[in-house]
């Protein structure tokens, strides 16, 4: 009797925490919509790159200063990685997604009916700002999931950011050629409301520990888990090698696409995104093998295989299907990478998922501004080549940095 009342009683303990690890189980459905929420906010940030000279003519801008418009984009997309991320640690994470994507409704509202330079240069840095609620969502998620499928949920959401910025050129070109660059941001603002409505309805409060920090040590903190977590500062150099090698393709992929002898129109060179996003979404299992424990195995390989990707790029004078090979494998390392760093250091500090994250996705912000402003200035000097030789180095650079700190 007393050895079945002991069986009886672990089996009791097995099934709590059976029902544990379901209740903390995200559906599918419900990841799908992370990942297009997310999807959908970064690419606001990308959406003007094919619109400038739309948009140069429309507000009488000269061309040599059209380009502040994504400078501004992009340094309140950093400011707001490190202003209005760590927020998650310290308020509500439902109410601070909604209120968000809210706010980046109105923006965008602002940035299509704008009637002046000054107008639009302050609605898309509003935009910029609060395109940050990709990161919210994303260590809201990483709290939401279990430990045994965080890595799995996270790689999920961040392909859906990642194809976000693929396609956000290719549907800003086909929007504009249908209806203006003004239509552009009126539809995404009308899906960033409905969106809203839909996490209205369906996010939960999830109740956590509360930090019982002030703003200014909130901000403070996130520099201070640089100092503390080596594997958040391994990662995040790592981050910003990877990220820079992404802007080098992507932004002067267009410069010999669009010389001769190719002379491919706008949406031609856009459709080039969507053979990224098949990159992309083959790297969503790397998730699922750093849960399992071959983190550092996965970022090995991706890391070579970034390398060979510059490989196939830098013939594209003699194939453009080895361009498109060379595409499909540096997105496919970069998302791997990507989602590997996640699922290693969100869970250093459950009580500080948001501050991770934001101080993860500031080394991706510099790395993505320093690989495009590179990319332009080694085309300009040495042509594609120099692009191909810049992009396989920084991809050896961060192959070594990982082999020595592998540890």
């Amino acid at each position: 009797m007393a050895k079945r009342r002991n069986q009886m009683f672990y089996t009791n303990i097995e099934m709590k925490a059976l029902n544990t690890e379901r209740q903390s189980s995200i559906p599918y459905f419900v990841t799908l919509l992370f990942a297009i929420a997310c999807g959908m906010s970064v690419a606001n940030i990308y959406f003007a790159q094919p619109l400038l000279d739309e948009l140069a003519r429309d507000f009488h801008i000269d061309h040599s200063v059209i380009g502040v418009v994504i400078t501004i984009t992009q340094i309140f997309y950093g400011l707001g990685l490190l202003l209005l991320v760590p927020l998650g640690d310290l308020l509500n994470q439902r109410q601070l997604i909604i209120g968000q994507m809210l706010l980046s409704t109105i923006a965008l509202v602002i940035v299509s009916f704008a009637t002046s330079s000054a107008v639009l240069f302050s609605g898309l840095a509003l935009v910029g700002l609060l395109a940050v609620v990709t990161q919210t969502i994303v260590a809201f998620a990483a709290t939401m999931a279990s430990p045994l499928e965080r890595g799995r949920i996270v790689g999920n959401i961040t392909s859906g950011i990642v194809i976000g910025i693929l396609l956000a050129r290719t549907i800003a070109g086909i929007l504009t050629d249908i209806a203006g660059w003004r239509s552009v941001y009126l539809f995404s603002a009308i899906l960033m409301f409905s969106m809203t409505l839909i996490f209205l309805r369906l996010l939960p409060n999830m109740e956590r520990e509360v930090q019982s920090l002030s703003y200014f040590q909130l901000i403070k903190s996130v520099l201070m888990l640089f100092i503390e977590e080596r594997t958040l500062r391994i990662r995040s150099v790592l981050a910003m090698l990877i990220f820079a090698d992404f802007s080098i393709l992507w932004t002067s992929l267009v410069l010999p696409l669009s010389a001769t002898p190719f002379a491919l129109s706008h949406s031609v060179i856009g459709a080039f995104g969507l053979v990224g996003v098949a990159g992309a979404l083959a790297a969503t299992r790397a998730g699922k093998l750093a849960d399992q424990g071959y983190g550092q195995r996965t970022t090995g390989i991706a890391l070579a295989l970034l390398f060979i990707s510059w490989l196939f790029i830098a013939y594209i004078k003699q194939s453009l299907i080895a361009v498109v090979i060379g595409i499909v494998l540096l997105d496919l390392a970069v998302q791997a990478i990507h989602v590997t760093n996640q699922t290693m250091i969100l869970p250093l500090r459950a009580e500080a998922r948001s501050r991770l994250t934001a101080g993860y996705m500031m080394f991706y912000s510099i790395g993505s501004a320093c690989g495009s402003i590179a990319s332009t200035q080694m085309y300009a000097h040495f042509g594609w080549e120099g692009v191909c030789l810049l992009g396989a180095v920084v991809s050896v650079v961060a192959l070594l940095f990982w082999a020595i700190t592998k540890r």
